[in-house]
């Protein structure tokens, strides 16, 4: 067996011993021991590694004491990019706006008053795994809805329409081009995908009313995409060109 402690990168990498993955998730003192650098030679992190890892709210589950195929609630993981905001019903609506010939805003109860549809998906976020440490992240459960099609069919897209953007309620600082701006979570998707009768405007799972972690009052379902497109806390729907 070749003793990859006592190798040089040239060594290492020649022999490809090492996936450029593995090694990602190696810390910087970690990748230094393996590799048998010398004093004079300079680690030089991954470029595409952040400093740090994202700090999550996952569960971590014990995947032999489940007996369903469905995760129960207080076992869903929870990953967020702001804060988690904390929203009354009463003060809540929410906005279609932009490129459409109707706009409008539904309450909660409207939304519970129409059409309501169940779909049972697998639920990832994309940095699953991706960091040491960094585990967990995946749940399946029962997400109960509107369909988000008849929304927008009734709403009237206009044919200068590409894409939709769905805006959560939560709130952070982003630094762009030098200046620190205040800013909502938001995610888009073309029209087409928008369109597909899968995608739900979420206000339960597994039956229960939709936990403010999970998204309370309401949140976008989209079957087939990462966690990060789920948006949570949806206050508005925007149709822009």
């Amino acid at each position: 067996m070749v003793d990859l402690s006592r190798m040089s990168r040239r060594e290492l990498l020649v022999r490809g011993g090492v996936t450029a993955a593995g090694l990602a998730l190696l810390q910087d003192d970690a990748l230094a021991a393996l590799m048998d650098i010398s004093v004079q030679e300079e680690v030089i992190p991954w470029l595409d590694r952040p400093p740090t890892a994202p700090v999550s709210d996952v569960n971590v589950l014990d995947w032999e004491a489940l007996d369903s195929w469905i995760t129960p609630t207080d076992k869903l993981f929870r990953v967020g990019h702001y804060g988690r905001p904390v929203i009354e019903e009463r003060d809540w609506n929410l906005e279609i706006s932009g490129l459409v010939q109707r706009p409008r805003s539904f309450t909660l109860p409207e939304l519970r008053a129409r059409r309501r549809r169940d779909v049972v998906f697998t639920l990832e976020c994309a940095g699953n795994r991706g960091f040491s440490g960094f585990m967990g992240a995946v749940h399946n459960a029962r997400w109960t809805g509107t369909p988000l099609a008849s929304i927008l069919e009734e709403a009237g897209v206009l044919s200068s329409g590409i894409e939709v953007v769905f805006w959560g309620s939560d709130e952070g600082e982003e630094e762009i081009r030098g200046n620190t701006i205040t800013q909502n979570f938001a995610r888009s998707m073309s029209i087409q995908d928008a369109m597909d009768s899968n995608l739900l405007l979420c206000y339960e799972v597994n039956g229960e009313p939709l936990p403010n972690a999970h998204g309370f009052p309401l949140r976008l379902i989209a079957p087939g995409w990462y966690g990060i497109a789920n948006v949570k806390w949806l206050t508005r729907i925007e149709v822009r060109a």
